[in-house]
């Protein structure tokens, strides 16, 4: 039977990875210090590895695909093709930030004041990049191995470094400079992989569900009985990925209608439908929303 090799982040992105994928239909389990998941879908051969050298195996074919972070496929210089982006991350759904960072009481408040400076980070292709294109010379960019906090003041008078929400920085007394680099997590596939059309068409597959999976959790499946008086008005205020769904009820005069609508618009839609005359309003979380 043919397969794919897949590639799985381990660390950070790993839990969120297989609650996603799990979401999305497919069971992995791991053993005890296994890098090879068991996954319920023969067309799947699943390996555990760091995000960082993700993209080395998918360039020279050791995966055919893999999950992980467009920062580190960049900095990795990988030629791979980037099939698509899956925006979430360890503790959330949106983009992270590599970000240019001083100690609070640093007088640096720009880029240009690293002149001359050493900076830390692990991601020494992209500070260098960044400092290239603004004309700055750091003294050095120091490769940091890990808490890369702690590197300044003593060891470093600057770092570059990944943040979620800035509280890791905060906590550790350290003020944003500038943003080097945004990144998303996103699905990468080796170039000749990608051609292969059973590979790409099994990749896609993987692409669409996990999407799907993703979409859902912005969305709220929302239901309501409608008087027939009152039907045009609640149709005309409701969203809809085409139409809402309307169907006669056995009391005569009533309609029950239901759509797809964002969790955010929810809370201001509903108590408008309420005063539209709507009745029996409840929402559900759909598991996957494929437009």
């Amino acid at each position: 039977m043919p397969e794919i090799s897949l590639g799985l982040p381990k660390g950070s992105l790993q839990e969120s990875t297989f609650g996603l994928l799990r979401d999305a239909g497919w069971a992995f389990r791991t053993p005890e210090r296994s890098y090879y998941p068991a996954v319920d879908d023969p067309e799947i051969r699943a390996m555990l590895a760091r995000p960082q050298e993700m993209s080395r195996y998918v360039e020279r074919g050791a995966l055919d695909a893999a999950i992980t972070g467009r920062d580190w496929t960049l900095e990795a210089g990988s030629e791979v093709e980037i099939a698509a982006e899956l925006v979430y991350a360890k503790a959330s759904r949106r983009p992270v930030r590599w970000v240019l960072a001083v100690p609070e009481d640093s007088p640096m408040r720009e880029p240009a004041d690293l002149e001359g400076k050493v900076v830390a980070t692990e991601v020494v292709r992209l500070a260098e990049r960044f400092f290239a294109e603004r004309g700055v010379r750091p003294r050095r960019v120091d490769f940091s191995h890990g808490a890369t906090e702690v590197k300044v003041p003593h060891l470093a008078d600057a770092i570059v470094d990944l943040t979620e929400s800035g509280d890791s920085l905060r906590a550790n007394r350290l003020r944003e400079v500038a943003t080097v680099q945004e990144s998303v997590t996103v699905m990468i596939a080796n170039k000749d992989a990608w051609k292969d059309p059973w590979k790409r068409a099994k990749i896609e597959a993987v692409i669409l569900m996990l999407q799907g999976v993703l979409a859902a959790k912005r969305k709220v499946l929302l239901k309501l009985n409608a008087p027939s008086s009152g039907l045009e008005a609640i149709v005309r205020a409701l969203p809809a990925l085409h139409a809402p769904t309307v169907s006669a009820l056995s009391s005569p005069g009533w309609h029950a209608v239901e759509t797809v609508a964002d969790q955010r618009e929810a809370r201001d839609l509903i108590p408008k439908l309420k005063a539209l005359g709507a009745e029996g309003i409840f929402t559900l979380s759909p598991g996957v929303v494929v437009p």
